[in-house]
């Protein structure tokens, strides 16, 4: 026989709202105990869901990447921090470059670097002004007050953005590593090139 520890919360939430509601229905009227059929008020509840979710990915996709560092590999590790002052914003932080997830307007969610770094997306460090300021995940609501969230026009599952952008931000990250390293070993050179013409700088 099945009970309410069956099945998750988060899914099952509604059913424990109408049976709180059968127990007192001249509470649910007065205090607004059925508020999730506001429209803002589920997408403001469905926000939070969805950056807790992807915080979680991005969480544990951290883990594992930085785990292989610690294996030997030895790289730079990737942090995941909380934004203050917000209910589910967070950030990603490696190399002196952030990637921020925020939930900067009502139904919107911002993706952004907060440097400008090369990645698919034109971030150019090279050319500050070509560089996207962010990109945004727009909440719609369906025809069963189901709230779904959008990427240019297509649904996105928190899972995806985590892995892409994820991706994109070790990329990014590690380019800017391997860059800095490439100028010094060039320098190095032309030291050593100088030196044997016997000139120095």
């Amino acid at each position: 026989m099945s009970s309410t520890k069956d099945f998750p919360q988060s899914s099952t939430g509604w059913i424990h709202d109408l049976a709180r509601a059968e127990g007192h229905p001249d509470a649910e009227r007065l205090l607004g105990l059925g508020s999730s059929h506001d429209p803002h008020q589920m997408v403001e509840e469905e926000t939070v869901r969805f950056l807790s979710g992807m915080r979680e990915k991005f969480t544990e996709y951290c883990r594992l990447f930085n785990s292989y560092s610690e294996a030997g590999a030895r790289f730079q590790d990737v942090k995941v921090y909380a934004v203050a002052q917000t209910a589910a914003d967070f950030m990603l932080y490696r190399s002196q470059v952030k990637f921020v997830i925020s939930n900067t307007a009502h139904g919107v969610i911002a993706l952004a670097f907060a440097q400008h770094a090369r990645t698919t997306f034109g971030f150019d460090g090279a050319n500050p002004e070509a560089a996207p300021r962010s990109q945004e995940l727009l909440a719609q609501i369906g025809p069963f007050r189901d709230v779904k969230w959008t990427f240019q026009g297509e649904e996105v599952r928190p899972e995806q953005i985590a892995k892409f952008y994820f991706s994109e931000f070790i990329r990014a990250t590690r380019e800017r590593k391997a860059s800095t390293g490439q100028n010094q070993a060039l320098l190095d050179q032309i030291k050593a090139l100088l030196n044997d013409k016997g000139l120095q700088i």
